[in-house]
């Protein structure tokens, strides 16, 4: 996997920009700022990083230059949004210079959201084996955040995941949406 310094610089700084956005969202569940900057960390930051790495892999699998980017304007308004209750976060995005045929694009789109799938179950398993405490905490906010990331990025719609997918195979989109969809009532 090839990296530079200013896609690190920019991981961080996004990874960070969300976790305290998620964090002042979640201060009302905690006494400690910090304890839900911590759960935030653990959960939205992992995802959104795995999200975007999986992204990253894939397309440079396929012989593709690709670097995360922040878009720090919007790193800024998800902390300002915090403060009035919900998040809405457009950390970044990975940067693919070049033509994808619709197939390639279609799958690099398809393996964030599905990284998100995975991780939800992962988060899923946490909490049933830690029943009680912060880890179950960390598993049941990480499953059903990671749950949301997944169906909120196949949304079909402008530069997110799910519109890419849609023009590259309907049948895939109908089917993941649904998984995404029937997990989020779980």
């Amino acid at each position: 996997m090839k990296t530079s310094k200013k896609e690190i610089q920019d991981i961080i700084k996004a990874w960070i920009a969300i976790s305290i956005a998620f964090a002042i969202v979640l201060r009302g569940s905690f006494s400690n700022l910090l304890a839900g900057f911590i759960l935030a960390a653990i959960t939205v930051g992992v995802g959104f990083l795995l999200h975007e790495l999986a992204h990253k892999v894939l397309a440079q699998r396929y012989g593709y230059m690709a670097e995360f980017r922040s878009f720090d304007p919007m790193l800024v308004l998800a902390i300002i949004f915090s403060f009035f209750g919900f998040v809405f976060a457009a950390p970044g995005a990975v940067m693919i210079p070049g033509n994808l045929s619709k197939k390639k694009n279609g799958i690099v789109s398809l393996a964030g959201p599905l990284t998100n799938l995975i991780l939800a179950l992962v988060f899923l398993g946490i909490s049933f084996i830690f029943t009680e405490g912060f880890v179950n905490l960390i598993g049941s906010y990480g499953f059903r955040i990671n749950t949301w990331l997944a169906v909120f990025n196949m949304i079909p719609f402008w530069n997110l995941d799910g519109k890419k997918v849609f023009d590259w195979n309907k049948v895939i989109y109908f089917i993941f949406v649904f998984v995404c969809i029937l997990l989020l009532f779980v």
